[in-house]
């Protein structure tokens, strides 16, 4: 039990703050080598393959985001359902929900390997993917799903990790897995010529081995998060709670998806210079998101732990700081990308200034209010650390993907409202007006355990 008592130490006792940060950064920084190794796949192929081959990666990205965001929303539940039992010291509990996940993750990527080899080139085509580069998104999609085993596992596992508190193995893992990644992709496409056939090979053997490094790291634990292979199986209760958690994070996910091909659309109605400016800043916005997004995944577990252990003033209080890191961060980091916009989105684009000034656009509208999906995303997460997982979805999926469509199908349609200014106005928005819905939710449900503890403020 040494392992769980260090781990219960930096959770539910000690400063929260240095807590808070030294669990935030490893995840910060995996997220964030997560992009950089995705954007060393596009660079390298498109360098040695053309924009043909670039296109037809980059065609499928909304596809698969679509598939896998369900499962990976489930990794949420497994994660939320080890916290309570670490911070309730309910031993059998950890174990079977880890021996529950297990399992499950293995289904979810046998599912979405036979849902994905089989209907990849019809979805595609269904999507009106062009048709120079519908040949190659197809191979490169149905060897992608051929691995997705190994990337659903590694999600499952990473997510259990980090509500036992070790962030950092799933960043090593996956730092190991990318650099193995990036050298795959070399040889694959420039010595072997495989085109996008290697790239979508070197992603399947990387994830693979990442998948293998995270199992075996649950493997030699010495806590109750230990897996052993001979007791996996599925557990009735850990199942439903995983499901119950995790399903409707999932769901959420996958309906952003379809929201977000929705909205592309509109874009896309500017023309390509336009959209290339808009798809530089959406880059540039995985990093400003990686970093907002981690302080989610820390109050998940954090909330989770003192939760389960019954310390929802401790868990309040993590819920706090979270909102003010993300708040100092996300105004820093959207001045920072306003200031020095047109030099990063140089970077990407080297022949259009107009395109860059279409970018500016979305930086002022997009970037500089993104602590407000910060600030959202947090209280997203406190909800399912309290177990609350359908309410935000549903608070999520109205005010955000509800709203932005509506905005688009009756304000964006007025003339003199149909611009990029207009079209980006209604992210701000929508995150706004969830944020504040969201709040009165948690606030209602913080006072709800507050008065069952006897702890009223």
């Amino acid at each position: 039990m040494k392992t769980i008592q260090k781990h219960r130490g930096s959770m539910l006792e000690g400063p929260l703050l240095p807590g808070v940060i030294r669990y935030t950064i490893p995840i910060i920084l995996t997220s964030v080598l997560q992009l950089m190794f995705n954007a060393a796949d596009l660079i390298i192929v498109g360098k040695f393959c053309g924009s043909v081959s670039v296109g037809a990666v980059g065609a499928t990205s909304s596809l698969t985001g679509l598939m896998v965001n369900l499962f990976v929303g489930l990794s949420v539940g497994a994660g939320v359902a080890v916290a309570h039992g670490i911070g309730s010291r309910d031993r059998l509990q950890i174990s079977q929900t880890v021996h529950t996940a297990v399992p499950l993750a293995l289904l979810g990527g046998a599912i979405l390997t036979v849902v994905g080899v089989t209907f990849s080139g019809p979805m595609l085509i269904i999507m009106a993917t062009p048709e120079n580069t519908l040949p190659l998104s197809t191979i490169y999609m149905k060897i992608y799903f051929c691995g997705i085993t190994f990337t659903v596992v590694y999600n499952f596992c990473a997510a259990m990790l980090r509500a036992a508190g070790d962030t950092k193995s799933p960043l090593v893992f996956l730092t190991l897995a990318g650099v193995v990644n990036v050298i795959l992709n070399v040889i694959f496409v420039t010595l072997l010529h495989m085109n996008v056939a290697g790239v979508a090979l070197a992603t399947t053997i990387s994830q693979a081995i990442a998948a293998v490094l995270v199992m075996l790291a649950l493997m030699r634990r010495t806590d109750d998060c230990r897996l052993d292979l001979r007791k996996i199986r599925f557990h009735k209760a850990q199942l439903g709670k995983i499901l119950r958690i995790g399903l409707p994070a999932g769901i959420q996910s996958s309906l952003f998806s379809i929201s977000n091909v929705i909205i592309q659309s509109s874009v896309n109605s500017f023309g390509d210079v336009f959209v290339s400016g808009n798809s530089a800043v959406v880059s540039l916005e995985g990093f400003l998101y990686a970093v907002l997004n981690a302080f989610q995944q820390t109050t998940v577990n954090f909330v989770g732990q003192n939760v389960g252990a019954r310390q929802y003033r401790r868990a309040n209080m993590t819920v706090w700081i979270c909102q003010a890191c993300v708040l100092v961060l996300g105004l820093i980091l959207g001045t920072l990308f306003w200031e020095f916009g047109e030099s990063l989105l140089g970077i990407y684009i080297s022949d259009s200034e107009q395109a860059i000034e279409y970018g500016m656009i979305r930086v002022l509208y997009v970037v500089l209010p993104y602590f407000v999906l910060g600030l959202l995303d947090v209280s997203t997460g406190a909800l399912r650390g309290y177990g609350q997982s359908l309410a935000p979805m549903i608070i999520a999926v109205l005010g955000i993907c509800g709203l932005r469509l509506l905005w688009i199908f009756t304000v964006f349609q007025i003339p003199e409202f149909h611009s990029p200014k207009w079209l980006f106005m209604s992210y701000p928005i929508s995150w706004l007006v969830t944020l504040m819905v969201q709040t009165a939710f948690f606030l209602k449900i913080r006072g709800k355990f507050l008065r069952l503890s006897g702890e009223e403020s």
